[in-house]
């Protein structure tokens, strides 16, 4: 196995890693330094688009472009232009919130988290909303203080969502019923409490594993369906962000981290990783079917 850095630059908060499978490219985003990435890693190039505002989240559209999260509601971006067309945001009322983690499921909708920025309240205020192809939107799961960890099993029957809250640090599993887009049957899946690091970005492998980003606990966990740690992978900075399959044969890992780690140094904390040699394959993440 090996870990390589294969952005040095590292960014304030790396995040949403999503690879093309059209472009044989990584995007990626800097929420904090409000950036949008793409890697090649052909060339080995990353080139970046500054955004107006914090982003959070990022899908690939299946007729081209992109769909952003964003501090200010979701909008579609074209990398070819540069040009960003807003599209509504949900939380108007809540200027302090922002979208965070997402995903698509196997019909192409959009699951995407917010959470409040700065100093939590005393309530939770984020919310998890699907974003349907036709742009509706319907808030489907609240109570949710950092909504991350949005994964679906391979075969779209079941659904993983975390909360990295402090106070909270679990991962819950779902039913899903991929032809309604509803899931039901909420459940524990892993609670990290006792675990080196809080669970952050999630994603699942072609095996039906949960991969969990432990962010602060310097490690990359992968769970069994049944909840079982199976692997860990020890990172080279102690804040991985979220993870990424991809690469041709989607066996790279690709893992984004947090350049802020505390007091002791942590000198590739930010950086963008590849990770090779597991004898793990993933799954392409569905492009957004709007």
């Amino acid at each position: 196995m090996n870990v390589e850095c294969v952005v040095a630059e590292p960014a304030k908060l790396g995040e949403s890693p999503m690879w093309s499978v059209a472009e044989q490219k990584l995007y990626w985003v800097d929420i904090e330094a409000p950036a949008l990435h793409r890697f090649d890693p052909a060339s080995g190039r990353d080139e970046s688009w500054s955004m107006p505002e914090e982003i959070g989240s990022i899908a690939v559209r299946g007729r081209g472009g992109l769909l952003l999260g964003l501090r200010n509601g979701l909008a579609f971006f074209d990398p070819a232009s540069a040009e960003l067309t807003r599209l509504f945001d949900p939380e108007a009322d809540k200027p302090d919130n922002r979208f965070n983690d997402a995903t698509t499921d196997g019909a192409g909708r959009f699951w995407a988290g917010t959470m409040r920025m700065g100093t939590p309240l005393d309530q939770p205020q984020g919310t998890l909303y699907r974003i349907d192809p036709d742009l509706s939107c319907r808030p489907m799961i609240d109570g949710l203080w950092t909504t991350n960890g949005l994964a679906f099993s391979p075969d779209n029957k079941t659904m993983y969502l975390s909360d990295s809250n402090a106070k909270v640090r679990t991962i819950w599993a779902f039913d899903y019923d991929a032809a309604t887009g509803t899931p039901s049957n909420r459940r524990v899946f892993v609670d990290t409490h006792g675990m080196a690091g809080r669970p952050d970005g999630g994603a699942c492998d072609a095996d039906g594993c949960y991969w969990m980003a432990g962010i602060f606990g310097g490690e990359l966990l992968r769970f069994t369906p049944q909840g079982v740690l199976d692997m860990t992978v020890k990172m080279p900075c102690r804040t991985p962000t979220k993870i990424a399959f991809g690469g041709r044969g989607l066996d790279v890992i690709y893992v984004t981290s947090l350049q802020k780690s505390g007091e002791e140094p942590d000198p590739l904390a930010g950086c963008l990783f590849a990770i090779t040699g597991t004898g793990v394959t993933g799954m392409e993440v569905p492009p957004f079917a709007g």
